[in-house]
């Protein structure tokens, strides 16, 4: 986890000249991001998917990081999507992978994420209270 440094995400936002004009809002206080390419090595670096520009096609806006505190460098980063599909003949199911291209970790439907779980799992069981 990290946390977004929202000068630069907007910087990055106004570079990207199709996007410009849908931006994603920015003006809380603080962001922070969980990495979500799932268990990696230490070389390889941590990314956050920010916001996908129109056509899907597009390149989309993504946070990379390596380190933590004040070794942690970052960058943030326009990419295009990863071609990998993934087909289930019987089913006639298509997934694209929903990270960037030439990532280094699993294609995303390889990638379990059990906080995710957790909180799906906490909206579908109807529990809204509120500790954690």
């Amino acid at each position: 986890m990290t946390r977004l440094p929202l000068g630069d995400l907007r910087n990055a936002v106004v570079a990207l000249r199709d996007g410009a004009n849908r931006a994603p809002a920015t003006d809380a206080a603080d962001h922070f991001l969980l990495c979500e390419l799932g268990e990696h090595d230490a070389r390889t670096e941590h990314a956050a998917h920010l916001w996908a520009n129109d056509p899907p096609s597009a390149p989309a806006l993504w946070f990379f990081w390596t380190g933590a505190g004040t070794n942690r460098v970052h960058r943030v980063d326009a990419v295009p999507w990863c071609p990998a599909v993934l087909r289930n003949v019987a089913t006639g199911v298509v997934r694209l992978c929903t990270y960037f291209d030439h990532h280094a970790a699993a294609h995303s439907w390889g990638v379990t994420d059990p906080l995710g779980d957790l909180l799906a799992e906490r909206v579908v069981s109807g529990d809204g209270s509120d500790d954690a």
